[in-house]
């Protein structure tokens, strides 16, 4: 099981909450803009962070965001509508996915199917409520059909999933990096008996 001091969670925290700061307001990369890294935050905090209060921070933090484009940001408020609750679920399916995986993580290419698997089931999750409520819900579209939702899932989703899996694995690495090192310092100090 993976478990950090408070002081590591903390940092973590501030560093997944500044990279929400700097990344929310655009859903794909540009030449001037990172794509929205808030699928990955949310799995990684569910690994990382133990408060659960660290789920309500989260959202609270990407709705205070989304609120600040809508309004003085000049972001499209195409996406406010009532299904936006459903981001709710959709988040927390990341997020438990993160937890999941916390508890059979260990230093070993054995954990690489863990994480797939709920990278996998969180990102699948996550996709059904979020793309599939606001398809059903979000008053955007007259007829709704599931060949049309099919359709559309298969359009978005995978540039979706490609932002997470980017960020998934520059988190991972920078883990890999900080767990090494860490172990070689903890192999080089001198062992008092």
């Amino acid at each position: 099981m993976l478990t950090l001091s408070p002081r590591h969670q903390i940092t973590i925290a501030i560093v997944l909450a500044l990279l929400m700061i700097f990344t929310r307001s655009h859903h794909f990369a540009s030449v001037h803009h990172l794509a929205d890294a808030s699928w990955a935050i949310f799995f990684l905090a569910g690994i990382y962070l133990r408060p659960i209060w660290s789920l309500p921070a989260f959202f609270a933090l990407s709705w205070a965001l989304d609120f600040a484009a809508y309004t003085w940001g000049g972001v499209s408020d195409f996406c406010l509508t009532p299904a936006y609750v459903f981001l709710l679920p959709a988040y927390g399916s990341l997020w438990l996915a993160g937890r999941w995986f916390a508890k059979q993580y260990q230093f070993s290419w054995r954990t690489a199917a863990p994480l797939a698997a709920s990278s996998f089931a969180g990102l699948a999750l996550c996709e059904l409520f979020s793309s599939g409520g606001f398809y059903l819900f979000s008053g955007r579209f007259e007829n709704t059909t599931i060949a049309e939702y099919v359709t559309r899932s298969v359009t978005y989703f995978p540039l979706y999933a490609e932002t997470f899996v980017t960020y998934l694995g520059i988190a991972a690495a920078i883990h890999m990096l900080l767990a090494f090192l860490a172990a070689q310092t903890n192999s080089s100090s001198p062992q008092i008996h």
